[in-house]
């Protein structure tokens, strides 16, 4: 089982830059799908981007253009950068390991095939959450 743990999240007004960081210990498996996920209280919560063990990376339209999701050499910490922030952006953020079909599977989400409780079973790991606030 793997240990995550976010961080970078803050507070930063509209345009501005956040860079989030998913520190990944413990077992990960040679093909996986690392993702961020975001739920600000009382909504649903919302994929945003994935990437698998060949670095394909998948986003939600919303984001595309804005956000990039990455990976460090030795893939144990993971990366959203976050560019031109906007308010709709605010929510807590999540990182999430899961098998490699789940990429596969978020494809069908970001094109609004199905909904995210229908591959969310398929993330085993997840970290606490680190907070985006992006004032107007």
């Amino acid at each position: 089982q793997a240990h995550l743990a976010e961080s970078g999240g803050a507070s930063v007004q509209a345009g501005g830059s956040l860079r989030l960081s998913c520190e990944v210990s413990g077992y990960k498996p040679n093909f996986y799908c690392m993702g961020w996920f975001r739920q600000v209280a009382g909504k649903e919560r919302e994929g945003v981007a994935t990437i698998d063990h060949d670095g394909d990376t998948r986003y939600l339209d919303s984001v595309k253009g804005r956000f990039t999701i990455a990976e460090d050499n030795d893939k144990r910490t993971l990366y959203l950068e976050m560019n031109n922030l906007k308010p709709e952006d605010t929510a807590m953020y999540y990182c999430a390991l899961g098998s490699s079909g789940a990429c596969i599977t978020m494809g069908r989400y970001f094109a609004g095939r199905i909904d995210l409780e229908d591959v969310t079973p398929k993330f085993g790991d997840w970290g606490q959450g680190t907070q985006v606030t992006v004032s107007s």
